[in-house]
């Protein structure tokens, strides 16, 4: 089997807002950040995230697609849509200091977001149907499972870079996973 992962084009935020589980919108002119993408048609299933900015890339393509709650980014709560210079500082720095275990306010912390990607990376992995998959979602979902595949520490998942409108691709050949490429 072999698994796409696609995280959406750039967003507009010029203000730096926190975002996770809010809507952001993409570009004003994300249509010119869809041409250089380079997406197969022959993919079996494909997955997006309900978020509009992943969905409008599976609709731009004319995939026919399966939205999946658990592809959602981060929910960060409180935070969502505030400028992170404006988060209290008695709350944004314990999670600075241990965003694997404190959660944002009012939000989940990185352990509950895995639990919910992992739930949905595990029942993929379940399915026989399929040889080749797209996943359209976020940096921090895409990382999330490149961690459970690398099985390196969960504090070190910035340490991957994810790029606006790039791909990952994960070869699976019973239950050994290999990734083929990053940032493509």
């Amino acid at each position: 089997m072999e698994i796409h992962l696609i995280r959406h084009t750039a967003v507009e935020n010029p203000e730096n807002l926190c975002y996770g589980f809010a809507e952001m919108p993409l570009r004003k002119d994300f249509s010119e950040d869809f041409k250089p993408l380079n997406l197969d048609k022959d993919f079996d299933l494909i997955f997006s995230s309900p978020a509009q900015r992943c969905c409008l890339l599976a609709d731009h393509f004319k995939f026919d697609y399966t939205t999946d709650e658990r592809l959602r980014e981060m929910n960060f709560g409180n935070w969502e849509l505030k400028k992170w210079t404006e988060i209290p500082e008695e709350e944004i720095n314990p999670w600075y200091k241990d965003f694997v275990n404190v959660k944002a306010c009012g939000g989940e912390n990185l352990l509950e977001m895995q639990a919910r990607v992992m739930s949905f990376w595990n029942e993929l992995l379940t399915e026989k149907k399929a040889n080749k998959i797209l996943i359209i979602a976020h940096a921090g979902v895409i990382r999330l499972i490149l961690q459970a595949v690398l099985q390196f520490p969960l504090e070190n998942m910035f340490s991957i870079q994810i790029d606006y409108g790039k791909k990952a691709i994960i070869q699976v050949e019973e239950s050994l996973f290999s990734i083929k490429n990053i940032n493509v």
